[in-house]
C-alpha cells in the first residue's frame, strides 16, 4: 500500500500520529482539505492497514509500571511460532519483535518494579518450552521521541 500514500496521506499520517484524537474536521481544516476527503482518506488508510487503531500513549510509570526492560531471548528456531502468542499474552508486554542477530527476539517489558520484573523474566518467559536463554536490560530513561516530525526518507 505504501505506493499508494501521497503527500496527503503522509500529513494525514503525521497529525494522527501526532493527536490521534483530532476530529475530521480539524485535521480537515488544518491540511486545508474537505472533510469528506479527510474521512475518506482515513478511511481508505484504516482499511488498507496502513493505520492500524487508535491508542492512548500513556506513560508507563504513571501508570505504575515503574520499571522497564528490554529482554532478548534466543530460542529453539522450530518453536517461534508456538512462542509468539505466548509472550505477546504475558502482562506488561509492550513490544515483541522476531530479529536478527545474535539473539532471536527482543521485547519490552513493563513491570511494577524489579521483583515483578525478575517474576516475568524467570518465572514466565524462561520456564516457556523452547526459549533456551534470555537476558535482562534495564531501562534507566526513555526521554520521548515525537514520531510525527519525523520526516521519511525521500
Amino acid at each position: 500500500m505504501a505506493d499508494g500514500i501521497d503527500s496527503i496521506d503522509d500529513r494525514i499520517l503525521a497529525e494522527l500520529t501526532r493527536d490521534g484524537r483530532m476530529s475530521v474536521r480539524a485535521l480537515a481544516e488544518k491540511l486545508h482539505i474537505s472533510r469528506a476527503n479527510a474521512y475518506a482518506r482515513i478511511q481508505r488508510l484504516t482499511e488498507d492497514g496502513v493505520i492500524r487503531g487508535f491508542r492512548a500513549d500513556v506513560d508507563p510509570v504513571a501508570a505504575g509500571m515503574g520499571t522497564s526492560a528490554y529482554v532478548t531471548l534466543n530460542l529453539r528456531q522450530a518453536e517461534w511460532r508456538n512462542l509468539r502468542e505466548k509472550l505477546r499474552a504475558l502482562p506488561g508486554v509492550a513490544h515483541l519483535a522476531l530479529v536478527g542477530g545474535e539473539f532471536d527476539v527482543i521485547m519490552l517489558v513493563r513491570a511494577r518494579d524489579n521483583a515483578d520484573l525478575r517474576r516475568v523474566v524467570l518465572e514466565e518467559i524462561h520456564q516457556m518450552e523452547g526459549v533456551l536463554t534470555t537476558r535482562t536490560l534495564l531501562v534507566f530513561d526513555e526521554p520521548q521521541v515525537d514520531v510525527s516530525t519525523k520526516a521519511p526518507p525521500s
